[in-house]
């Protein structure tokens, strides 16, 4: 996730979010505290009934979205609940959701978030490579219940 959305997770704090990342491991949080953001147990989360939907967006791996039922169960939640920005970044595209109608989402990183993911990479132990001022994401409009099947 630092890797791919880190920067924008990073500018989404720095515009005023609340930023949790939800993941299956106890990984170390302290590249994910470099962001500004915090980290929770994806089963804990989604076993937890929360009225109305607190989400504004979701960025998520094509790959975990395909393999992971709870994944595709919180996007689904989240996609009742009316939320809209679904972000999904990697190459192995989801065979359950239509490319052609996710447009490509590029984000320009700001000057600190690139500093700042460049201290959460070095911090998960993960090397930097080029081209790091833009992350690119497909963005799913899930106000289009056929983008994004139960």
């Amino acid at each position: 996730m630092v890797r791919y959305a880190g920067g924008w997770l990073f500018d989404q704090v720095m515009a005023g979010w609340d930023v949790t990342v939800l993941t299956r491991d106890q990984a170390d949080a302290r590249p994910l505290r470099i962001l500004g953001a915090r980290s929770a147990d994806l089963e804990g989360v989604l076993a937890r009934r929360v009225r109305g939907s607190c989400l504004q967006a979701i960025a998520v791996r094509a790959d975990l979205y395909e393999s992971d039922p709870l994944v595709r169960r919180m996007v689904r939640q989240a996609r009742d609940g009316g939320m809209t920005d679904v972000r999904l970044w990697g190459e192995a595209w989801p065979a359950s959701l239509d490319r052609t109608a996710c447009p490509v989402q590029h984000h320009r990183l700001s000057v600190a978030a690139r500093a700042f993911k460049a201290q959460a990479l070095a911090a998960a132990a993960i090397p930097a490579g080029p081209g790091q001022d833009i992350e690119v994401f497909r963005r799913a409009d899930i106000r289009h219940p056929s983008l994004i099947p139960a």
